[in-house]
């Protein structure tokens, strides 16, 4: 194992209020009505065009293809307001840290994969004090296709020199395992994040952790 792969959203961080407060906005402008924290986070995986038009139909509300552009331009732009302020929602899940500097330490390289945009996810990274550890970051604007396409795990596997079967990928949704699939990298789940409303610990991936605290030693046990 040379290199590990990490999903954003659901596994490094807890975004969701942010998300949430940023989409609400967003509709309030299209006048539509607001949806709920649980409600938003049952939407997030594959990006934010998909979120946009998940939201639409939980509401019943039906929009061109232009207005829906609108809607997701507005979006990002809340987004990047809230998360770039002083009250930013983000925070780091438990174990985070611990974890990226005992990997980091033991000479393995750290990528994150994400669907959201490249500059908001290099943004939080660096407000929350992790892009330290990590070596390369791919968005869901660095390639032509998101998870749970494989390319992206491509690319940051590219970007490192290493192999897939010399990678690992962490996520906490379907996407993620999906992705580490096809791309031909073991994939670790957590049980904590966003599934589009399934269970986490139902996932078909090769070993599940409590928080991110664990995976050093599974990885060490596991070299042996």
């Amino acid at each position: 194992m040379r290199a590990v792969l990490f999903d954003l959203d659901g596994t490094l961080l807890d975004t969701v209020d942010a998300i949430a407060a940023a989409l609400n906005l967003a509709l309030a402008e299209s006048l539509l009505a607001p949806l709920t924290v649980a409600q938003v986070r049952e939407m997030i995986g594959r990006g934010a065009p998909l979120l946009i038009e998940r939201a639409l139909a939980q509401l019943g509300a039906p929009m061109g293809e232009a207005a829906q552009a609108v809607l997701l331009q507005r979006y990002l732009q809340h987004y990047e307001c809230i998360e770039a302020g002083a009250g930013h929602s983000a925070h780091v899940y438990p174990g985070v840290r611990d974890c990226l500097q005992q990997l980091h330490r033991q000479g393995l390289r750290l990528a994150v994969v994400t669907n959201k945009h490249k500059h908001l996810a290099c943004g939080l990274l660096e407000r929350l004090a992790l892009s330290e550890w990590i070596d390369v970051l791919i968005g869901g604007d660095s390639c032509a296709r998101r998870k749970p396409d494989p390319q992206p795990l491509q690319v940051a596997c590219e970007a490192m020199q290493v192999k897939p079967a010399e990678a690992l990928m962490v996520g906490d949704s379907l996407n993620d395992v999906l992705a580490a699939r096809a791309a031909g990298l073991a994939v670790v789940c957590v049980p904590y994040g966003y599934n589009e409303g399934n269970d986490p610990r139902a996932l078909a991936c090769d070993a599940l952790v409590e928080t991110l605290a664990e995976l050093p030693a599974l990885l060490t046990a596991a070299s042996h």
